[in-house]
């Protein structure tokens, strides 16, 4: 039966070039991951409100004069960051945190292109094989929608407060690591085509969703932890200045979960050993599905993700641990959806 099927397949798909697909897909997810570890420094060094205008195409350019950059100083020194933080600036400073919105926003432009031209071409080539069609092109929209997400997570905080809402700041930051787990998945599946004609895509398993599940609300309480400047509340560990349980907390309802940085810094440091556990399980499924790779990378993801946790609560946040804290957090993402992938492919006959 599945030699029927990888002859059936071949023979609809002659120019079908899975293997292509699959490195370019791996390429792409590799600049998101860049993307998300300049973003964080972008965060981290509190650049974000620097551009006060989205310009999709000559934005991509960052000003070439001393008057052009001098014009950029004067539409900064509009905004509330500037009059309640950052008066008295120099050009100088200003041109840094210009320097890494700038360069972030670069990023996404660059990305959009390293996918959509490819896809065009490959599309042209009819290079892509029967049924990802639709996946693909559902990867470029989200990465569309991720653009408009940023630029409306920076008018958040523009022109009335020093900070962008943590809020919208989380789905700009989950979105970026939803596309990079829907890139690595994708390559994984196309791969595996390249490997056997007739490999069917994996499926998510329950145990693989509730794992995700899992990280999915460490990762989410990690973005609001970033966004309340939440990092800053403690720098002991294990207990929060002396505390198990942080003193500072402010009861207001239901928000508190959501706004109070330090019950968010608290469940951020407790869940993530919740995390691990159920990162564990999902590693020992991938091992027993027979790729210890991919338990490996998982196990040595999380592994420093923990230490680099700790490090920068204990160092106070320091922009070096803080950004590699993000970049491993991303690379747990891959990881996960590497080993999900693997608990979920189909056994061969």
């Amino acid at each position: 039966m599945a030699t029927l099927a990888a002859s059936s397949q071949l023979s609809a798909l002659p120019r079908a070039r899975p293997a292509a697909l699959a490195a370019w897909l791996l390429g792409v997810a590799a600049l998101v991951w860049v993307m998300v570890v300049v973003g964080g420094i972008t965060r981290l060094t509190e650049s974000g409100l620097s551009i006060t205008e989205w310009k999709p195409v000559t934005g991509a350019l960052p000003p070439l004069s001393d008057a052009a950059w001098e014009a950029e100083f004067a539409k900064y020194r509009e905004t509330y960051q500037y009059a309640a933080q950052n008066a008295g600036m120099t050009l100088s400073a200003f041109k840094v945190i210009y320097f890494w919105e700038w360069f972030h926003r670069l990023l996404g432009r660059l990305i959009g292109l390293a996918f959509a031209l490819p896809l065009a071409w490959f599309w042209w080539k009819r290079a892509i094989p029967a049924g990802y069609h639709a996946r693909l092109l559902a990867l470029l929209a989200l990465g569309g929608l991720q653009g408009a997400i940023g630029w409306w997570m920076v008018t958040s905080g523009l022109w009335t407060g020093t900070e962008v809402s943590h809020v919208r700041l989380s789905v700009h930051l989950l979105t970026a690591l939803l596309i990079l787990g829907g890139l690595v998945w994708t390559a994984l599946d196309l791969a595996a085509l390249a490997r056997d004609p007739g490999a069917r895509p994996a499926r998510l398993t329950p145990t693989a969703v509730l794992v995700l599940s899992v990280l999915f609300l460490q990762l989410l309480f990690g973005a609001w932890v970033a966004g309340l400047n939440a990092g800053y509340v403690s720098s002991t560990w294990p207990l929060m200045n002396g505390d198990l349980f942080p003193r500072g907390v402010t009861w207001v309802g239901s928000r508190t979960f959501v706004d109070d940085p330090f019950l968010t810094h608290f469940i951020h440091r407790w869940w993530a050993f919740v995390t691990v556990v159920a990162l564990v399980v999902l590693a020992r499924r991938a091992r027993a599905a027979g790729d210890r790779a991919a338990s490996v990378a998982l196990h040595t993801a999380f592994g420093v993700q923990i230490l680099l946790g700790i490090a920068t609560v204990v160092l106070a946040m320091p922009l070096w641990a803080a950004a590699s804290h993000q970049a491993v957090g991303a690379l747990v993402v891959a990881a996960s959806a590497w080993a999900a992938h693997v608990a979920g492919r189909a056994r061969p006959a």
